[in-house]
């Protein structure tokens, strides 16, 4: 009696088991299934056309033919961007330099803004929130080309830009000069020092601090007014993520507006400032269709930026291998700049 009791009990403990693993079989069959769609999606539409870029930019691929078909070069279109001394590097040295301003001069400006739109829309006494909030989102979903057409319009010499401002000849668009040379030249510096004619990246160093083109600080202005709308939504529900009850126990120690937006709000905040801020750099360095509309790179090659500079090789100049190896390179320089945020910001916003 006593045997047959314990051989039942092995056989339902063994039943147990197995069905346990044919269950836990099942359910991961079932979730692979479940997942497949999205992974199909990011092999086909991310992880093939990467490394087809990466194979691209190793031959002279022409665009019109099959890329298979296009003779292997090697590293040839690298060399010819990063070590070769000639015009191919030295007009993507403008595109890097160009980008490197757009990308000082937009992504603090738009993360300011945001944050204190945000801040001001959060407040409970503010009366029509939903109004501000349509009507500061607006732009963001508005057809870009659209608004670079509006903004043309705007910066015209005789348009409604300058006639508000004191200085009424100015051709917004049409203007290469830096604002950095133009601000030395009112001090009557219009020649670099000797130490400044040394190239750096087929530049010259004084070319390198020349600042944003009028031009590109006209793009700079519509880029950062029709982005504003989209992070201050993202800083908006970070801040109504923010218990009440943590301001309220700072109200009840006595600190004030000024203390607790700086003391509180801040430091909570910085995982979405952190999140903004990536958000900000991806964005900028691939700044394309303002440029496209607005000078199509010009006045002087002033608003090239890698993006644009991409399009131009691959589908004007018809030299898509060489386009390809700027879109590698351009990927590594945002990943360069990630990397950079991440050592001097931690994920959670801690300095």
């Amino acid at each position: 009696m006593v045997r047959s009791t314990n051989d039942r009990r092995r056989r339902q403990s063994h039943d147990a088991m197995t069905g346990r693993t044919s269950l836990d079989r099942n359910e991961t069959l079932m979730g692979w299934l479940f997942i497949a769609p999205a992974l199909i999606g990011l092999v086909v539409f991310l992880v093939i056309p990467i490394l087809m870029t990466v194979y691209v930019s190793l031959t002279d691929w022409s665009g019109a033919t099959p890329p298979l078909q296009a003779e292997v070069t090697g590293t040839e279109n690298y060399q010819e961007l990063l070590l070769e001394d000639g015009l191919r590097r030295k007009d993507f040295a403008r595109a890097v330099r160009n980008n490197l301003w757009y990308v000082v001069g937009v992504v603090p400006t738009q993360t300011a803004i945001a944050f204190v739109l945000a801040a001001i829309l959060n407040q409970k006494v503010l009366k029509g929130k939903g109004f501000f909030r349509t009507a500061y989102y607006f732009p963001s979903i508005t057809s870009s080309v659209a608004v670079t057409l509006m903004f043309v319009f705007l910066f015209q010499t005789r348009g409604l830009v300058n006639s508000v401002l004191p200085f009424q000849d100015i051709n917004w668009f049409d203007n290469s000069n830096g604002l950095i040379h133009n601000l030395l030249g009112v001090f009557g510096v219009s020649e670099p020092p000797i130490w400044m004619e040394r190239e750096v990246f087929s530049l010259e160093i004084w070319e390198w601090i020349a600042g944003p083109s009028v031009a590109m600080t006209a793009i700079m202005l519509l880029v950062t007014w029709t982005t504003v709308g989209t992070m201050m939504l993202i800083f908006l529900a970070g801040l109504q993520s923010i218990s009440p009850s943590i301001e309220e126990a700072a109200m009840v120690d006595g600190a004030s507006g000024w203390q607790r937006f700086w003391g509180i709000t801040v430091p909570m905040m910085r995982p979405t400032i952190f999140f903004v801020v990536t958000l900000g750099l991806i964005g900028t360095w691939q700044v394309f269709d303002q440029v496209y509309v607005a000078t199509f790179g010009g006045p002087r090659k002033a608003t090239i930026t890698p993006a644009f500079w991409i399009y131009f090789q691959s589908f004007d100049n018809s030299a898509a291998g060489l386009g390809a190896a700027m879109a590698v390179v351009l990927f590594a320089i945002i990943m360069a700049f990630d990397w950079m945020k991440r050592r001097l910001v931690a994920d959670t916003g801690e300095v």
